[in-house]
């Protein structure tokens, strides 16, 4: 049980660290509207990383060796990230005069929601994560009952979580001092990165088609 505790939590934590389009929004989100908003937005990717692997484990990626659903799944992943990615770039270029206004402010809720839907967006991801755990399997990171794979897939949570933690914590920190040009900067940049993850993630739903 302790192994897999470890197990799920160095794949969450690791899986997590990786730069892509959740990494830039916590990033960007927490330069904007602090620790807390950073903080809700690692919540959001957590517990899809929680569901999305649980599926995984539970042989759902099986669903989507089915072309149609594929293709569809994928074209509405790559829409909604390239949405979110051209809001960010929106706020970017927007007259800032010593900050936001208290309406445009991102809350901790909306900030949870929105990060529910941005990581939701790659439903490939349970593809990922079943080979994960299969790769786990084979090197007997787990156990074979039902236990050892419930504290995998909390451990799993749990390190996602963190890596979002300290990544908000890091940036909270140096938020002050950052400038209001460097942070819609850093707005542009991750927007447009965002925008190219859609593109890629279209890219790669219809050259598998």
């Amino acid at each position: 049980m302790p192994g897999a505790l470890a197990a799920g939590f160095g794949l969450g934590f690791l899986t997590a660290a990786q730069i892509g389009p959740i990494w830039l929004l916590c990033l960007r989100s927490t330069l904007r509207s602090g620790f807390r908003v950073g903080i809700a937005i690692g919540a959001g990717a957590a517990v899809i990383d929680l569901a999305y692997a649980a599926l995984g484990v539970a042989g759902a990626s099986r669903l989507l060796e089915v072309g149609a659903l594929r293709i569809a799944l994928g074209l509405a992943g790559a829409t909604v990230l390239a949405l979110l990615g051209l809001r960010t770039l929106w706020s970017a270029f927007r007259v800032r005069l010593g900050g936001e206004a208290p309406d445009e402010v991102d809350s901790p809720r909306r900030a949870f929601l929105t990060s529910l839907g941005a990581t939701a967006s790659n439903p490939m991801t349970i593809v990922s994560w079943a080979a994960i755990f299969s790769a786990a399997s084979t090197g007997n990171a787990i156990g074979s009952s039902t236990a050892s794979a419930v504290v995998l897939l909390g451990g799993v949570c749990l390190g996602s979580f963190v890596w979002f933690s300290v990544l908000s914590a890091a940036v909270a920190w140096s938020r002050r001092r950052v400038g209001p040009r460097l942070v819609a900067a850093i707005d542009a940049v991750s927007a447009l990165a965002i925008v190219a993850f859609a593109g890629l993630l279209g890219y790669r739903t219809l050259s598998d088609a």
